[in-house]
């Protein structure tokens, strides 16, 4: 595929566009139904916005009504009818949004009732937090996008992939919705210097709905977490640019006379050639990535609305290395010393993802009550890997003495060698999606349904091999054969259907001083690759007691079981085991969430607990992001922890986010015997124990997660803004790969990382001072924004090298990840 439009000629593009479109007013809608003392519809009740005079609607016979407002900024709405108590209710909403109320009147007289309204969702639902859009792109992060935000939730150790682990599970275990469509990801990857762009176009987002656990039965069935994006449907023309030295992109909403046609146009480009050049291996480094998505809604009447949902995404990464100097420092009673790896390479590394995802969706109002959706999307994933890259190295001391003509070298070496590792590899998968989902308002009851079939088709050819030279011997050793350390050669044809579905209720009672909500569903699953069926049940409520203080308390239980999809069939081997069983899980949740005045500001304290007991465990290893899995159901395993998270403006107008929690989980592997020898002066084995390797940390298993997301201006000028973000994750244990009995043999130092970014305001929202002929008239606004990545400079490790010396003796030397960089970066809305 050839490569997207230049960024900047999108820029000016944009730049153009918008000077040929004057300056609409940003709206947002506010909409529902009022109510009796006994829940009977109210009809002429008076919807006014307050210091409007003349502006309002009155509610139908049915008593709904329907009125627009000013987004952006703090309206109040009034409800007043005769012979009712008139209630005032606040809004602050964003450009597009929606939102839908019910309004209860009491008999009585005009006295004005004030009621801040805020959605009570991300209060009453388990697992729910609801992170801002807009803060995305003032996170200083080098990987922009929605990702990077729930990181700070829920912790990280590599900030060049846009993947999380949640809980204790692995990147596999979430799910990723847009707009109701089931989002895929590319599966050769093994590093995050080969990722690309994530799918989710930040600019285009209206809504940010992440569980973190405990979900409901309405999403699929995935063990860890779901990240549930809507994207906006704009009323308005609109759009924004952004430059930065790693990423480029725009994008343009708008619709239609009369909004029957909404639109949303996105482009990005990223290349972090800027960000690897710093790495530790020297080389051509080559990354592109650029995609091209699309939103576009047709509201055909007041019943009926379609709606489709388009992405292309290239990523290619090209690396020819030629050096690495690593050092590792070795501190025992024995032995002290610092330690070096230098490589010389020769060879290239050449990768290519494409994805494609189209989906269109029909969503039918049959009525108030009732309301029908259908979908159907294709995904489409293209995957290569060509690499052929050999090297030597030696291995030794390394002198650190600045006045040795010899600082820097290797001085006393220990180990010499040689490695070739060649791979050509091929993945396609493509994926049909067919699925309806419905809503009926009963009451107090609101029944949800959704049934599901996917048809699924997966071609893989893997052709590796690895060979490992030392000291002058081909690894493993044999006099007479030329041996290749690894060999993997398997093709795998695979065609899947699965069908799923679920039902759901959702109840609520009482109002807003004392209420309980619960949430009962059953979701089935079938997947014809093993024949398997199975159930799964899941249970959530929300109880607000009505005590003086605002306190919520919520807890949910239930199955999450996942299914195999790809990399679980796959045993190390390369062999495919089709037989593979979906993971059980069994989890338990329970928390609360608290509202109060802390500063003389609103803040927010929410704390859960939460099990998980899991079975049929497939268990795994990761290098870097690559997940490597057994490819056998023999293992049982525990999560179990507590996170606590504090949400407020610690500084008035900013709002900032911290995030604490501690976990331990651990894995216990069937069959998992090895021997432990016994040798004497020698070295020879006089004696062995078989011996059971028992309960192992899972590669998950990081016992302090810190995140926090702070900002702040100047008190005398709020036009000057600093954003800190900063993430800390204790040790992880690190695997030998497919080894029992060096499972959890090395450990990988804390994960501690820390980027800032101070934002100026170039041009704002005031039009008043612009000339007429100015090229920036029909702007919104324009940021600068300078950002310092890993400020304090620390060399993070995510994975180990193993390096065997004359004696074969092996050591580890550790991968590190980014260090300090500087971005540069300008943001454009109109």
């Amino acid at each position: 595929m050839k490569r997207f439009l230049s960024p900047c000629f999108i820029f000016l593009l944009m730049m153009m566009i918008s000077i040929t479109v004057s300056a609409q007013k940003k709206t947002a809608t506010v909409s529902g139904k009022v109510i009796d003392e006994n829940e009977n519809p109210m009809a002429g009740v008076s919807v006014t916005i307050l210091g409007r005079v003349g502006e309002g609607v009155a509610t139908t016979d049915s008593g709904l009504f329907e009125i627009e407002v000013t987004a952006n900024r703090a309206i109040a709405i009034i409800f007043s009818h005769s012979g009712y108590k008139t209630q005032q209710k606040n809004f602050l909403l964003n450009e597009s949004e929606r939102e839908t109320i019910t309004i209860r009147l009491e008999p009585g007289g005009t006295v004005l009732q004030e009621v801040v309204v805020t959605d009570q969702r991300d209060r009453t639902e388990v697992g729910l937090i609801r992170p801002n859009p807009k803060s995305i792109i003032n996170l200083p992060t080098p990987v922009m996008g929605v990702e990077s935000l729930i990181k700070i939730f829920v912790g990280s150790n590599n900030e060049l992939t846009s993947q999380y682990n949640v809980r204790g599970g692995n990147f596999d275990e979430n799910l990723v919705y847009v707009n109701d469509f089931e989002i895929f990801r590319p599966y050769l990857v093994r590093n995050g210097q080969q990722e690309g762009l994530s799918f989710i176009n930040p600019e285009m987002v209206r809504n940010i709905n992440f569980y973190n656990g405990g979900f409901q039965a309405k999403y699929g069935d995935k063990m860890s977490s779901v990240l549930d994006i809507q994207y906006k449907n704009p009323k308005d023309f609109g759009g924004s640019a952004y430059v930065s030295i790693l990423e480029q992109g725009a994008h343009v909403e708008g619709s239609s006379k009369g909004n029957k046609l909404s639109y949303l146009f996105g482009i990005r480009n990223r290349s972090n050639k800027n960000l690897l050049k710093r790495q530790e291996t020297k080389g051509s480094y080559v990354p592109s990535s650029s995609d091209l998505q699309t939103l576009i809604t047709y509201q055909f009447n007041s019943k009926w609305q379609a709606e489709f949902l388009g992405n292309i995404s290239r990523t290619s990464f090209s690396l020819s290395p030629q050096f690495s100097q690593l050092t590792s420092s070795v501190f025992s009673p024995f032995f002290s010393a610092n330690l070096g790896l230098d490589i010389y390479f020769n060879g290239r590394e050449k990768d290519a993802y494409q994805t494609s995802m189209f989906g269109l969706s029909a969503t039918n109002q049959v009525n108030k009550n009732l309301r029908l959706k259908w979908l159907i999307s294709r995904f489409e994933n293209e995957e290569e890997e060509n690499i052929d890259i050999r090297g030597a190295y030696l291995f030794g001391e390394r002198d650190f003495d600045k006045s040795r003509p010899s600082f820097g070298l290797i001085v006393n070496p220990l180990g010499a060698g040689l490695f070739h590792n060649f791979a050509r590899n091929t993945l396609n998968i493509g994926n049909w999606n067919v699925s309806h989902k419905g809503w009926y308002h009963q009451k107090n009851h609101v029944w949800q349904w959704g049934l599901g079939a996917d048809q699924s088709r997966i071609t893989d050819r893997l052709n590796e091999w690895e060979y490992q030279d030392s000291a002058g011997y081909s690894l493993p050793f044999n006099p007479n054969v030329l041996q290749l350390n690894k060999v993997i050669k398997s093709t795998a044809d695979l065609d899947i259907t699965k069908l799923s579905g679920f039902v759901q209720d959702n109840i609520a009672w009482g109002d807003s001083l004392s209420s309980f909500t619960l949430q009962a569903g059953l979701r089935f699953n079938y997947n014809s690759l093993n024949k398997e069926f199975f159930i799964a049940p899941r249970l959530g409520f929300s109880w607000k007691p009505g005590w003086e203080k605002d306190i919520i308390i919520r807890a949910a239980a239930g199955a999450y079981h996942q299914p195999p999809f790809y990399r679980e069939l796959r045993r190390y081997d390369g062999s495919i085991n089709t037989a593979i069983k979906a993971q059980r899980s069994w989890q338990g949740v329970a928390g609360f969430d608290y509202n109060f005045s802390g500063w003389g500001r609103p803040m927010r304290l929410t704390t859960e607990a939460y099990y998980k007991n899991m079975s049929n465990v497939v268990p795994y290893d990761i290098d870097n992001v690559r997940i490597r899995y057994l490819g056998e159901n023999n293992a049982k395993a525990y999560a179990a922890g507590i996170e606590m998270r504090l949400f407020g403006e610690i500084v008035k107008d900013a709002e900032s986010w911290i995030s604490l929690g501690l976990m331990k989980t651990k894995e216990n592997l069937s069959n998992d015997f090895f021997m432990v020898y016994k040798t004497d002066s020698l070295n020879q084995p006089v004696d062995s124990t078989l011996t059971e390797g028992g309960w192992f940390r899972r590669p998950t298993d990081r016992t302090i997660t810190f995140g926090m997301f702070f900002q702040d201006y100047l008190s005398t000028n709020k036009n000057f803004k600093v954003y800190l973000s900063s993430i800390y994750g204790s040790n992880l244990p690190y695997n030998i790969p497919n080894s029992s009995r060096y499972r959890n043999a090395l450990v990988i130092e804390p994960y501690i990382r820390i980027d800032i970014g101070f934002s100026a305001l170039l041009l704002d929202s005031d039009r008043s001072n612009r000339r007429s002929h100015s090229p920036f008239k029909n702007f919104e606004n324009i940021w600068a924004s300078l950002e310092v990545f890993n400020l304090i400079d620390r060399p993070n490790t995510i994975s180990y090298m193993l390096i065997k010396d004359f004696a074969n003796n092996v050591f580890t030397v550790p991968n590190r990840l980014t260090p300090r960089l500087v971005n540069f970066k300008i943001v454009a809305r109109w």
